[in-house]
């Protein structure tokens, strides 16, 4: 008799565990997953990929794996360091090689500059896609060229990425004072606030992640519509200066923006630094010959996580811990408030269970856990950064 008891109780857990477990890519699988931050096309560039191929060990995302993943609307950011000699070159040549994607699998992606468009693309269930251009040094102090982005699908810019430009200082220069700009003025020149007007104008959404904290208040005071902060998490809970601290939280909850976290080990985990830095010295003569390469010090370390993964996934944080600035920001700001910008294919690390974008049901599991209703969970996949995308959009 007891053991049919046990039978029956173990079969009873299997199947609520079963059930919860249904319930969690039930609500996945129709929410609109919407992804601020993927440095899928600067990574193909480095690596010599091409993004509609099987990248399955090679990189965090690919195009197929976008779709397995729940991924709907990806912004697709637009990079290159500070140091790079002709940055709106490099920038067109990204946008040119999401071009060719689209034009190679128009059943599958498209990219979108409206509404109009992105509900077409979500009711044919394509990728909606869209370019984020990761540092205002790429239009060349030009706002002809910052239309042209708008133009050819860019539909937001990060003011600054960490390298200082001459009409914004970044958040690596205004904390750590390596620039001269930052150490001589900070914040947004007047050209400045006329690049944030001119965004206003073009419907392209004020990016302030990577930004000094002056540059963020003179910015977020002079832009007439809801901010992103498109891959940034929580000073309180990992101090270093690409996280936002409370006062700044609160501002673009005022502001009606959102902040979509960053799956970045670094920006989640205040010990992972030391860690990686262990790491960098066991491998610093692969990591000079990769850079020797012409690869630069991001994807060279990139190259090298994926190589030495074992190695790598002890350094990893929980989920758990992202799920804390989670918790953290929408304390302060709000479910409305709250966005994913992973800022995969762009990192070295992330959190355990997220080791990609087929990971992503694995977040909205966390979610469920920890109890966020359907429709909160709906509001951070992808609805509040939709919300502020329509927001700026001119009709």
């Amino acid at each position: 008799m007891r053991s049919n008891f046990l039978f029956l109780a173990a079969g009873l857990l299997f199947s609520q565990n079963n059930h919860a477990q249904q319930d969690y890519l039930k609500i996945h699988q129709k929410a609109v997953l919407a992804d601020s931050h993927n440095d899928i096309l600067t990574a193909c560039i480095e690596k010599k990929l091409s993004m509609d191929a099987d990248l399955t060990g090679k990189t965090h995302s690919d195009l197929a794996r976008f779709k397995k993943g729940g991924v709907d609307v990806q912004i697709f950011s637009v990079w290159c360091d500070g140091n790079e000699p002709n940055p709106l070159g490099l920038a067109n040549r990204e946008m040119d090689s999401l071009d060719a994607v689209v034009k190679r699998n128009p059943g599958a992606i498209t990219i979108v500059h409206n509404q109009k468009e992105l509900k077409a693309a979500l009711k044919a269930k394509k990728l909606a896609a869209m370019f984020g251009v990761e540092g205002g040094h790429m239009m060349n102090n030009d706002l002809e060229n910052l239309n042209r982005f708008y133009a050819r699908g860019t539909r937001y810019m990060t003011l600054t990425w960490n390298n200082s430009i001459p009409w914004a200082t970044s958040a690596m220069d205004e904390t750590l004072k390596k620039d001269s700009l930052a150490r001589t003025r900070k914040g947004l020149t007047d050209f400045g606030k006329q690049v944030v007007q001119r965004m206003n104008e073009l419907g392209m959404m004020i990016d302030l992640s990577h930004v000094g904290e002056q540059t963020f208040w003179d910015a977020i005071n002079t832009s007439t519509k809801p901010v992103i902060v498109s891959h940034s998490n929580a000073y309180a809970l990992c101090p270093i200066f690409r996280n936002l601290k409370d006062d700044q939280i609160k501002a673009v909850a005022k502001n009606g923006g959102v902040i979509d976290l960053n799956f970045y080990s670094g920006f989640i985990d205040s010990t992972f630094k030391k860690k990686e830095a262990k790491f960098v010295l066991a491998h610093a003569q692969e990591l000079d010959a990769l850079k020797k390469q012409g690869m630069v010090q991001e994807y060279a370390l990139s190259v090298l996580a994926d190589k030495y993964a074992d190695e790598v996934k002890s350094n990893r944080p929980p989920l758990s811990a992202i799920m804390d600035h989670m918790d953290y920001i929408v304390k302060l700001a709000g479910i409305d408030h709250v966005g994913i910008g992973s800022d995969f294919d762009g990192i070295t690390s992330s959190p355990q269970d997220l080791d990609g974008v087929l990971d992503y049901p694995n977040l909205t599991k966390a979610m469920l856990e920890r109890g966020y209703s359907k429709k909160d969970i709906n509001k951070v996949l992808g609805g509040n950064l939709l919300r502020v995308l329509k927001a700026n959009e001119n009709k």
